[in-house]
């Protein structure tokens, strides 16, 4: 059985900073680009950034010199550290195995202005 699991959200001030985790498991996440996606109230789910298997990365223009994706292969776990957090990154942030349809259950963050 495949199971992404996020954890790392909660609530912040505009400035702050917070890191999220996603860990795997029931599948090698070093076989997938993985990404992190974000849905905000009201709007559609949308992709934040990727990490692909050989480490390249790959970010929104939103999340561009903000935000940092990285994988650790040994511990089946990819994060997303993201600072200088502002009240439109808030929503539920989700991570993905690119190409298939595993996805985590999300987990929220919220930034107050």
């Amino acid at each position: 059985q495949v199971r992404l699991v996020e954890s790392g959200g909660g609530l912040v001030q505009t400035g702050g900073s917070l890191r999220l985790s996603c860990a795997a498991s029931g599948i090698m996440i070093n076989n997938y680009v993985m990404a992190w996606y974000r849905q905000a109230p009201g709007k559609q789910r949308e992709l934040v950034a990727f990490i692909g298997s050989g480490g390249n990365t790959n970010y929104a223009n939103s999340a561009k010199g903000r935000f940092t994706i990285s994988r650790d292969n040994t511990q089946n776990t990819i994060y997303l550290q993201m600072n200088s957090l502002k009240p439109e990154d808030t929503g539920v942030y989700y991570c993905r195995a690119s190409g298939t349809a595993y996805w985590g259950q999300g987990t929220q963050v919220t930034v107050s202005s």
